[in-house]
This record gives C-alpha cells, structure tokens and sequence, in this order.
C-alpha cells in the first residue's frame, strides 16, 4: 500500500547541510519520493512511497533529537506522484521574506474541532486562507476570504486591504499549517490583536471531516496530483476558463512562453491554451 505524509517543524537547525545529507541517504534508502526543504529555521516535507517505508521514516525522524513530536498528515496517492526525490537547503522554510517572522510569535493554535465549532458558533469570525489565489479557486472554507496572490511571498503586501479587521477574531488556515503559522505571526506583528490558526490545515480537517463540514471544492497539493478530495462527497467549485462549467482538472497553458496553471473541464480539454492571445501563438510555437 503506498501514501503520501505532509509535515513540518519549526526548529532551528545549525548544520543544514548535514541534515541535507541524512534526509536524502533515508529518503532513498527507503524509496522515497518527494520534497524536504531545510532551512536554519526548520523542516517542511512532502513524501510518497510504502506505508511501510514512511512508517520508518517517521520512526527515524522521531529518533533525531531535532525533529520529535511532528504531527504527520496522511493522504491518499503514491511515490509516482511525484517526478524525483528533491532534498534542499533554503533561506527560509516558507518563502515570505521576513525572517524575523518567527514561530513563537504565531497565533494560537486550534485543533479542526475547536476550529469547526468556532466557525458554527461564532458568526463573526474571519477565516483569512494564506494561500495562493489558485489554490483557492479549486476549494475553501465557506465565507474564507482568498487574497488575490500568485506566490506566498507577495501576502505581506496585501495586509493593508485587511486594516478592519485588526480588532476582529481572525483565523487562518492554509494546506498543511505551515503557511498559516508564519502568516499568523505576520498579522500579530501588524498590530491584530486576536489571531488564531487551523493546527495541521486544511488536510487535517478533512481527515477529520471530510466533506461534511465547513469546507467546500477540492485541496490543491503541490504533487502530479494537483488536488485531492476528502470523501465521494467532495464538490468542484473551480470554473473551466473556456465555458465557466464546473471543474478542479488544472492544466499548463501550452504557450510554453505562458505556462499558466488554468482549470480547464472535461468537455473543453481539446483547448489547451489559457486564452485568445495564446491560442493564436500555438500555430507558431508547434511548428516552430
């Protein structure tokens, strides 16, 4: 049986490239595939392979005095998701750009129940996803407000559209947690004064929920997968650019000049091009 584990740690980290080392040496002992980012501040990783061999690596991470206590989270898929093992070192974890944005600072965490009934029971609350706005085009917590953002990286500059909001009770989500948690001590350096966020993300939720909460649509994953849903019942929220009907199938433009990430239905899928503009050049690019 294969899965794909999702986790990440803030910790600090003083020899980042002797972790590197480790990190690749288990993950192809084990036959892993996937992603591990390894920064001075932390550990963010995506991983596919036997439920067997990531039960080992989980084993061998809870032995190294850096990475105890991860909470890991499971989803459906397999090594062949992803194209290669990638084990790298980065500035930061999480690319936002503020490195004195640190963990400690973070909102307070609440786990998808206490995150459920808050969302039943407190109409007031905001939910503010700090993900990418093609993210959330495919799914969303109900009412969430999506900034319009192409890269994490250019969230800081959209704090000033949420002014009103500093006195509120804000919460924000994100896949895994990660992108959350920075996002969450960002808001409290600016001045909000009530900030919480989802404990394990979006995919813990589901985990818990599946489809029969305050979630809607499909969660889109980094991997050859592209999104996945947390039961039968899940729902496509995205719309095809070409016809506006229903959809979460992502495709690239085929202007490579483009690329573009746009969602494109089934009855449409002949139309690989973004748009007018693109579908003019194919001609060209095809026979070069």
């Amino acid at each position: 049986m294969q899965k794909i584990i999702l986790y990440y740690k803030f910790v600090k980290i003083a020899d980042t490239e002797s972790v590197k080392l480790w990190q690749r040496e288990l993950c192809e002992r084990l036959g892993l595939k996937g992603r591990v980012l390894i920064s001075s501040e932390g550990i963010n990783g995506t991983l596919g392979g036997d439920y067997s061999a990531l039960k080992l690596y989980k084993r061998a991470m809870s032995g190294h005095s850096l990475f105890t206590n991860i909470a890991y989270k499971w989803s459906d898929g397999s090594g062949e998701d992803f194209p290669r093992l990638s084990v790298k070192v980065r500035q930061e974890t999480v690319t936002l750009g503020l490195p004195d944005i640190t963990p400690e600072y973070c909102g307070e965490r609440l786990q998808p129940e206490e995150f459920h009934e808050l969302i039943k029971n407190d109409p007031e609350v905001v939910l503010l996803d700090a993900r990418n706005n093609y993210e959330s085009a495919i799914g969303k917590f109900k009412g969430a407000i999506t900034p319009d953002i192409a890269n994490f990286r250019d969230l800081p500059g959209k704090i000033k559209d949420y002014e009103d909001l500093k006195d509120k009770k804000v919460v924000t989500y994100c896949t895994g947690g990660i992108r959350c948690e920075t996002f969450s001590a960002l808001l409290k350096k600016e001045g909000f004064k009530r900030v919480y966020q989802l404990e394990g993300g979006i995919v813990k939720y589901g985990e818990t929920y599946g489809d029969a909460g305050h979630w809607e649509g499909k969660c889109f994953v980094f991997d050859q997968r592209m999104s996945i849903g947390f039961s039968a019942q899940s729902t496509d929220i995205g719309e095809c650019v070409h016809c506006a009907a229903k959809t979460s199938n992502y495709l690239n433009c085929a202007n490579k000049t483009c690329n573009k990430l746009i969602l494109v239905c089934q009855t449409c899928h002949h139309q690989t091009a973004c748009g007018p503009v693109c579908r003019a050049v194919l001609p060209a690019v095809v026979t070069g």
